[in-house]
């Protein structure tokens, strides 16, 4: 009996450790739903939107588009047009609202800088406009670096311009429909996030289009990188 008695503290404490573990697994699994709950909602999205999300990442859609966010994933992967609509419009929404405040911080942001440094541009054109009444479009010179033609209000051109610096890639970038405005240009590459370091430096150039991109004759949709290939100039 002695040692029946001896021996039934460890169990009790056992049993007791069992218990605080399980504990605490609850604990980092309410913990872990929390900030699942939370990610999702920031992007007007359900758990099971965004359980759905982390698994389409972990398989071809993350190696294809990595780092593609939920809304455009969940989106080209939906399984019904209903999905798709309504991942579309929650992506509409959600757009809006970061070109708004982007643009209220960029107003804030040029202010700023006018008021501290009122004789110096905040990126700088690499050439001069063309002039409006000039007839005949400007020869597109190639020296074996990329040229990007992109336009306004088109956030395919942003996320183009934005993966061409993550990969560190010089090109000359070309505007089409300035109109020979240079604050035009300036504010888009505000916009785009263009690094005014790589501006200074020349491994990125900001011009404008003046009738180059028409004078190539590709056609197609702009965001369009093009480079010069056995001396014919090919979208990339």
């Amino acid at each position: 009996m002695a040692g029946l008695v001896a021996a039934a503290p460890p169990c009790v404490n056992a049993a007791t450790s069992t218990t605080n573990s399980q504990e605490s697994l609850e604990a980092i699994s309410s913990n872990r739903d929390s900030s699942q709950i939370e990610l999702a909602s920031q992007w007007g999205l359900t758990l099971e939107d965004w359980s759905r999300y982390q698994a389409l990442m972990k398989g071809p859609r993350g190696i294809y588009s990595p780092g593609l966010d939920p809304l455009t994933a969940l989106g080209i992967e939906a399984t019904s047009a209903e999905d798709r609509r309504r991942y579309a419009e929650l992506q509409v929404k959600a757009e809006r609202q970061r070109v708004e405040k982007e643009l209220a911080y960029q107003q804030a942001y040029d202010q700023a800088f006018k008021r501290l440094y009122p004789d110096e541009k905040i990126i700088q054109l690499s050439a001069s406009p063309a002039s409006p009444m000039t007839s005949s479009p400007r020869a597109l010179k190639s020296d074996g670096r990329l040229a990007i033609f992109v336009q306004d209000n088109c956030m395919a051109c942003v996320t183009r311009i934005q993966n061409l610096q993550a990969q560190n890639q010089p090109f000359d970038l070309y505007f089409v429909g300035s109109q020979g405005d240079d604050e035009k240009i300036r504010r888009w590459a505000i916009l785009a996030r263009i690094e005014p370091t790589r501006v200074l430096n020349r491994a990125i150039t900001l011009n404008h289009d003046a009738g180059r991109w028409q004078g190539l004759g590709l056609g197609g949709e702009l965001p369009a990188v093009v480079r010069e290939v056995n001396g014919q100039w090919q979208r990339q």
